[in-house]
C-alpha cells in the first residue's frame, strides 16, 4: 500500500504541476495582483510546496519504513488537502458566476485535469492515512 500511494501522490502532483504550468502560462500570477484571479500567488505556492514537502517525507518513510515519518506525510498532507479544497472552491463558484466569459487564468485548466487531479489527491489521501495507520501489512 506504501507503495500504491507514492504512485497515487506522484501522479496527483504531475496533473498538479500541469495545472500550476496552465496557470502561470495564462498569465496567473499577473491576473492575481490586478484583482482578475481568485487564486493568490501564496495559496497555490503553499499548495504546492506543502505537498512537494509531504512527498519528499513519503518518499523518505518508503525507503526507511519509519512510521514517524508517515503520520508526518500525513501531517502534511492534510493542509494540503484543505487548501486544495478551497481552490476548488473558488474554481467552481467563478465558473458559476463568470461561465465562459471569464478570463482569469484559472478557468483555463481542462475539467477532466482538475477531476482527475481531484480523485488521485483524495486517493492518496486514503492510501496515505491507511498506510500510517498500519493497515495492510
Amino acid at each position: 500500500m506504501d507503495v500504491a500511494a507514492l504512485v497515487a501522490w506522484v501522479l496527483t502532483a504531475g496533473g498538479g504541476f500541469f495545472l500550476f504550468g496552465t496557470w502561470v502560462a495564462r498569465g496567473g500570477p499577473q491576473q492575481a495582483r490586478s484583482g482578475e484571479s481568485r487564486f493568490p500567488p501564496a495559496l497555490i505556492g503553499g499548495h504546492l510546496l506543502l505537498a512537494a514537502t509531504g512527498l519528499v517525507l513519503w518518499i523518505a518513510y518508503v525507503a526507511t519504513d519509519t512510521d514517524g515519518l508517515a503520520w508526518a506525510a500525513f501531517g502534511v498532507l492534510l493542509p494540503v488537502a484543505l487548501l486544495g479544497f478551497g481552490m476548488l472552491f473558488r474554481w467552481v463558484a467563478e465558473r458559476r458566476e463568470a461561465g465562459a466569459a471569464s478570463r482569469a487564468a484559472e478557468q483555463r485548466f481542462p475539467v477532466p485535469v482538475v477531476v482527475l487531479h481531484g480523485l488521485l489527491a483524495v486517493t492518496t489521501l486514503v492510501l496515505v492515512l491507511l498506510s500510517a495507520a498500519g493497515v495492510g501489512e
